[in-house]
């Protein structure tokens, strides 16, 4: 039986099954694209080396991540991968990799070679956005990125959740607003989340978010939208859009962009709280952390320099 490349976005008939649809919806649709990818190229990997792909010899699978890491792939990305390949697996009925010794060394190894500590990109923090805002133009398109830049770092939002938002998520209180997420990272299962967004006096998210609305004619449906050069209002944004305006931001005030990405808002906000002095449960209380672990780490970051044991003799 062989497993066709996109049995993460189409099941197949063979496994049309309850179990096997729960299977992948309890999984991200980011998740799944990504596993997409991850099986596709261990198929054609596997038939460029005259291998069987499925069910795959452990290994096989080995073999797949040493060729990986000598092409310079991340950590996670070759971690991702043997999930991806062991879920196609489970999902075809065989078994999994989990527990097999030899992919386990050999990610041992690859641990060992690269290192797991993750590459940080740089946070847009409140000085920064003050910049980056500054710095768009008078345009739609202008009045949209300083909506979205602005809207993106008061929530410390996700770009995944910058690009689903809609325009009834928001409800106007007096000094600012009530957002409504309807799913995140953090809310799989789409209970729903609610957070404050302060318009303030500095970044005034809830004033640009206004305009843009004004300007693009936006009373209904999804927030963040596509304009092309025309200043013709299109579909919603992508993930990568969002990612794309941030970088360019960074490069238009004299920064490189490849330090920046989608998460650069979210991160900028915790970072300025930090810096700021907030405490840590109100930070939460707008990024939605489910584990202080990962704020004490921003946190930290952001107080190296100011809290440094050798302020008074260095």
């Amino acid at each position: 039986m062989t497993l066709q490349p996109l049995v993460f976005e189409t099941i197949p008939p063979a496994f049309q099954d309850a179990s096997d649809r729960l299977v992948l919806a309890a999984r991200s649709p980011a998740t799944l694209r990504a596993y997409r990818t991850d099986w596709s190229a261990f198929v054609a990997w596997c038939h460029a080396q005259s291998v069987v792909a499925l069910p795959a010899q452990p290994e096989t699978v080995s073999a797949w991540i040493a060729s990986r890491l000598e092409q310079g792939r991340k950590a996670a990305t070759l971690a991702r991968g043997v999930a991806a390949v062991s879920c196609a697996h489970e999902l075809a009925g065989f078994e999994s990799f989990s527990r097999s010794r030899v992919v386990q060394d050999a990610l041992r190894g690859m641990r060992r070679t690269l290192g797991t500590a993750p590459t940080r990109k740089a946070p847009a923090t409140v000085d920064l956005l003050r910049r980056m805002l500054d710095i768009q133009p008078d345009t739609l398109i202008g009045q949209r990125n300083r909506a979205l830049l602005a809207l993106g770092f008061a929530g410390a939002l996700r770009r995944s959740e910058l690009v689903t938002l809609e325009i009834g998520d928001l409800v106007s209180q007096e000094g600012g607003a009530l957002l409504t997420l309807r799913r995140s990272k953090t809310d799989p299962d789409g209970a729903g989340q609610t957070i404050g967004i302060l318009n303030g006096s500095t970044i005034r998210a809830l004033d640009h978010l206004s305009a843009w609305c004004e300007a693009a004619r936006i009373t209904s449906g999804r927030l963040f939208r596509s304009v092309d050069r025309h200043g013709r209002v299109g579909g919603s944004l992508s993930e990568r859009s969002v990612a794309r305006i941030i970088k360019a931001s960074a490069k238009t005030v004299g920064l490189d962009p490849a330090r920046f990405s989608g998460h650069s808002l979210r991160a900028g906000f915790i970072t300025s709280g930090a810096e700021a002095g907030a405490d840590a449960l109100l930070i939460t209380e707008t990024s939605r952390h489910q584990s202080l672990d990962v704020l004490r780490s921003y946190v930290r970051r952001a107080s190296l320099l100011k809290t440094h044991a050798g302020h008074r003799f260095l």
